[in-house]
């Protein structure tokens, strides 16, 4: 299990862009809070998911606004 988080975290750091920090901040703090609460040990993975979702979800939505703006 911590061979894949391992894995896992410069994977996201290297896809992760500065514009949408923000979106992972705010993810790997409900996250790692989230995780905390499951037990012991999964607050780091709980904030890796996190800063990953958020991320998407800020993603998603950056896209979508540009295609709104293309489409004006």
């Amino acid at each position: 299990m911590r061979f894949i988080s391992l894995l896992a975290l410069p994977l996201l750091v290297a896809t992760a862009s500065p514009a949408l920090a923000k979106g992972c901040i705010r993810g790997a703090a409900a996250g790692g809070v989230g995780g905390h609460f499951v037990g012991k040990g999964h607050a780091v993975m709980g904030a890796a998911a996190g800063c990953a979702i958020a991320h998407h979800h800020y993603a998603k939505q950056a896209r979508a606004q540009k295609a709104t703006a293309r489409a004006r």
